[in-house]
């Protein structure tokens, strides 16, 4: 008769950067079941917003999470504007999606940097945080934070990118990819890497559209699914390509945010080239009354909000669902099956973001 254990993942490990268990049933060293537990950082974020005017709330809704924080704004404010009917200058939609492709940039390569300290690539793992710091200081430097940006605001965008700065992002954009052409295929060719990621946390397409996974996961699964392509600000003006992996394994999840990587690249060349003359934000007047809902792909996957408002300036709802939140699912489906050893690199696969996930 076999017998069953029962094992706690987390909240504190090594590839865990934020706080999550997985309750791991296993017979021998193979993972048979997977019960996450979650609630360690709740903060209570969507009830504060409440408490806040929509302005205020903006610095707010960026600290949802660090990594992604100008894509957080960027969706609240694209669903206050669309509320208001506040037409945004072009010019404010394309230093957006400037900061928006930087921020998928160096949200792939703090993920790309821990998973070869998965591997015990240490090494690796420096050189490619510090290449993530070149993103770190241009966002700094064109924005004012490295991190937390807080330059999105309903009706544009608080900053604007004068044209030597300009030329710096460009510069930049050319130091980044010799980069990557340097140390990715260290990545993707490497035997042990291959050995640890191929064939391991399979999520197939059927089970992906089942569990309603998104991003990365779901691409790296066969789904078409990058919410870029509904041409939701500037993407209007851009041709957006999902990045498509068939094979849904962790290896396929690492291909797809290699490639992202290089595309967003080439949309920071496209929005700066097409950078329109004009204003970078108009005046705003009145309060958001009505109900909305705004999408934008993160670098995780779509993330969704809800809005209602009642003509005042403090929101009646704000709901938030973030794309851990919706990978989660998935990742229950990857585990079981596979050996004890394989479950933080399958967990890393996923990319996870608990502060997102739990607000």
């Amino acid at each position: 008769m076999t017998r069953q254990t029962i094992i706690p993942f987390g909240p504190q490990h090594p590839v865990l950067p934020e706080p999550i268990q997985l309750k791991l049933v296993l017979e021998d060293k193979k993972v048979v079941g997977a019960i996450p537990s979650i609630g360690y950082i709740h903060r209570g974020l969507e009830k504060l917003a409440q408490q806040k005017d929509y302005i205020q709330s903006i610095f707010l809704i960026e600290r949802i999470c660090g990594i992604c924080s100008f894509l957080h704004s960027m969706a609240y404010c694209q669903g206050i504007e669309e509320m208001m009917n506040v037409e945004v200058p072009p010019r404010a939609n394309n230093l957006r999606i400037i900061w928006a492709e930087m921020h998928r940039i160096h949200s792939h390569l703090l993920w790309m940097g821990l998973l070869a300290d998965s591997f015990g690539f240490e090494s690796l793992f420096m050189e490619i945080w510090r290449c993530r710091e070149t993103v770190l200081d241009i966002m700094e430097e064109t924005a004012g934070g490295r991190v937390m940006l807080g330059v999105c605001t309903v009706g544009g965008v608080r900053r604007d990118i004068p044209p030597e700065l300009i030329k710096k992002v460009l510069a930049t954009c050319d130091e980044l990819q010799a980069h990557f052409d340097h140390f990715i295929p260290s990545i993707l060719n490497d035997y042990s890497v291959k050995q640890r990621t191929v064939g391991v946390g399979v999520l197939t397409k059927e089970v992906a559209l089942e569990r309603g996974v998104v991003g990365p996961v779901a691409r790296a699964s066969g789904v078409v699914m990058d919410h870029r392509v509904a041409k939701y600000g500037a993407y209007a003006n851009f041709d957006v390509e999902p990045q498509i992996e068939q094979d849904g394994d962790c290896y396929a999840r690492s291909k797809v945010r290699v490639r992202e990587l290089y595309q967003s690249l080439d949309l920071v060349r496209q929005s700066v080239a097409t950078l329109p003359e004009g204003e970078f934000n108009i005046p705003v007047k009145g309060n958001p009354d009505g109900e909305v809902i705004s999408r934008v792909e993160q670098p995780r996957g779509e993330v969704l909000y809800y809005l209602r408002g009642n003509g005042s300036k403090f929101l009646d709802r704000m709901r938030v669902r973030t794309p851990t939140f919706a990978n989660l699912p998935g990742l229950l489906a990857m585990i079981p099956g596979c050996e004890l050893s394989d479950v933080p690199v399958i967990i890393l696969s996923i990319d996870p973001c608990i502060s997102c996930t739990e607000r």
